[in-house]
């Protein structure tokens, strides 16, 4: 159960708000939901990502016992809320989730290397996967107990 709320919160997990993104030069009206691709794109990514992750030695012995689907519908639903979509996410917060699982830095980490390995593979523009990832590393803080 832990290392399913460590996976979501992770994710995009991603879901404590939105940040804007300096770079864009002209903010975009519609929502990074939107320049996803909607809600089939980021079942599309979800699908990557735990892909990447269950190939990942660093963090894969993480999920051994994960209900995937589960988990996969979990992120779904985070990432959608979070971007701006019509989804709601209903796990608990971030902070509650991993305490006492020792998470690092490291992990932490290889966890958004995934991410961003998978938005690449699936061709996402540069743009929104940098807004989607400054969305995960407010969340460092309340997921990482091991420095």
């Amino acid at each position: 159960m832990q290392r399913i709320s460590w996976m979501v919160g992770v994710s995009l997990i991603v879901g404590l708000g939105i940040m804007s993104c300096a770079t864009e030069p002209f903010p975009s009206s519609r929502s990074l939901y939107e320049r996803l691709g909607g809600k089939s794109a980021i079942h599309a990514v979800v699908d990557q990502f735990v892909a990447n992750v269950a190939q990942d030695a660093r963090i894969n012995s993480r999920f051994a016992s994960v209900d995937i689907p589960r988990l996969k519908r979990h992120l779904v639903d985070q990432i959608c809320a979070a971007t701006g979509g019509p989804c709601t996410y209903r796990g608990r917060d971030m902070k509650t989730a991993h305490a006492g699982m020792g998470i690092t830095n490291q992990e932490f980490d290889a966890l958004v290397e995934d991410l961003r390995a998978a938005m690449t593979t699936l061709h996402v523009p540069a743009q929104e996967q940098q807004e989607l990832l400054a969305m995960l590393e407010p969340m460092r803080g309340d997921i990482v107990e091991v420095p």
